[in-house]
């Protein structure tokens, strides 16, 4: 196998950009060209402003500034880049079925067999295959099956190569990660290919944080290190509910336990619920194959991580109803933030969705300020749901630009989202203008509860009993 000087991934997403920007800027001998179908994506990627670049990830639109033009290309030519690359990352969206069989548990393969047809029908010599997206267990055979049935007699090599980025810290988690996984065959071409993804990311990584495996453990890991990091959101917010009832309160205990070397405190944070593209999505992959395979206890044991986070959200709505008197029904409700976690702009999956989907049933006028998110996609949101007209979505929640404006009149404010901006806002002048009594319901634990009742405000904090005056 020559030393890799082209790649091109397909798809623009929030993986495949931040992803081959860092590997241009890390390596400026290998062109790397980004394609996609989508025309609007490609021309905002190519915005002579790199600030208005289609994804908000701190430190990312300096990276691209950097590398674009030099050896970073965003374009719409998918075969051109196919044909002329020895390496091709898939990084498509793979997004729960909506239909069918597995529906709202397996993985929709569709673009990524898409994917794999193109690739055949284009290529003239031999590539190197690199799975991007999170995919289930297995899928690189599917791809394989294809692209050797082609009758072209050109050789493919499928490695697994999964992401471990957290939104928000992308770029860091790009810079510095604490492992690269690459699965490949054990065949002397397949360790061939392992070796040439190897030499890529050696450019600025460790040899020893990067491991190989087998394509299916690499594929299987992915899928676990996700439904690890998920199951500790669900563990402490499942304890949130005994706090408030005990008198107990969650974040001393999440310090404590967090404090036992063998626990650690990453992902000890009580909150209103896990959000994003893929805990939820690799856990009900994780359920999908183990049912598959006949597994049941396996697949009821991590089905409860969902269903416990579901339930976090909708328990939050309601207390959010109970508190205002069990009706919301015409009251103004702010809510901070819309994305799924502060310094992102990404809102899937977001917790915020489905708190706003319960409030607007009881008929809330919903008002939202997020730094972040544009006001078309929290209408996109909601509309994905399909629990409504997009008229009602319209006409029950405003988006606003400036957070004073959202908090006026209101009711209540719902923290959904941990932006660091919200705890430095003038509380006091918020509370002048609000309905009282002025509610807070803190989803992050975000706000100092106790400055906010000097001020006057009723504060509602996840997995704390402290009863208002």
């Amino acid at each position: 196998m020559t030393e890799v000087t082209k790649i091109c991934c397909i798809g623009a997403g929030y993986v495949g950009g931040p992803t081959m920007a860092v590997i241009a800027k890390k390596c400026p001998h290998i062109q790397v060209t980004v394609v996609d179908l989508n025309e609007a994506r490609i021309a905002a990627w190519n915005d002579k402003d790199t600030n208005n670049i289609p994804i908000y990830e701190p430190g990312l639109s300096d990276v691209v500034a950097e590398a674009r033009g030099r050896n970073l290309f965003f374009s719409t030519e998918v075969d051109k880049a196919i044909h002329e690359a020895q390496m091709i990352f898939i990084s498509v969206n793979t997004p729960t079925k909506t239909y069918g069989a597995g529906k709202g548990q397996a993985a929709d393969l569709k673009w990524i067999e898409l994917c794999a047809r193109q690739i055949a029908s284009v290529a003239k010599d031999n590539k190197i295959i690199v799975e991007k997206s999170t995919l289930p267990v297995r899928t690189a055979s599917a791809i394989k099956d294809i692209l050797t049935h082609t009758g072209n007699n050109v050789q493919f090599q499928i490695l697994s190569n999964p992401e471990f980025l957290a939104e928000g810290t992308a770029i860091e988690d790009l810079d510095a990660p604490d492992r690269v996984l690459i699965g490949g065959d054990s065949t002397p071409e397949g360790k061939m290919a392992v070796q040439a993804l190897v030499d890529v990311y050696a450019n600025w990584i460790p040899r020893e944080r990067i491991l190989t495996t087998n394509v299916w453990s690499s594929e299987l890991s992915k899928l676990t290190a996700n439904a690890f990091l998920a199951q500790r959101v669900s563990s402490i917010n499942s304890l949130t509910e005994i706090c408030e009832q005990t008198e107990a309160d969650i974040n001393e205990v999440a310090r404590a336990i967090g404090t036992d070397s063998r626990i650690g405190p990453k992902f000890l944070k009580a909150s209103v619920g896990f959000g994003g593209s893929c805990f939820q999505k690799d856990i009900l992959n994780l359920v999908y194959i183990a049912r598959s395979y006949g597994l049941q206890e396996v697949a009821d044991y991590w089905e409860q991580v969902i269903i416990m986070n579901d339930h976090q959200k909708r328990r939050f709505a309601n207390q959010i109803i109970k508190n205002l008197y069990n009706t919301v029904n015409g009251k103004k409700i702010t809510f901070l933030g819309w994305a799924f976690k502060k310094d992102t702009n990404d809102t899937r999956e977001s917790a915020a969705i489905y708190v706003a989907d319960h409030l607007l049933y009881e008929q809330a006028d919903i008002a939202v300020y997020d730094p972040k998110v544009p006001e078309s996609q929290v209408y996109a949101d909601l509309d994905y749901l399909r629990t409504r007209e997009q008229e009602e979505n319209k006409k029950g929640v405003s988006v606003f630009k400036d957070p004073y404006e959202a908090c006026k009149g209101s009711h209540a404010i719902a923290v959904l989202t941990e932006w660091d901006e919200f705890k430095g806002y003038d509380w006091q002048r918020i509370y002048d203008n609000m309905l009282k009594p002025a509610k807070i319901f803190d989803g992050r634990n975000l706000l100092d509860a106790d400055k906010l009742r000097a001020i006057g405000f009723q504060v509602r904090s996840i997995g704390t009993n402290v009863l208002e005056k």
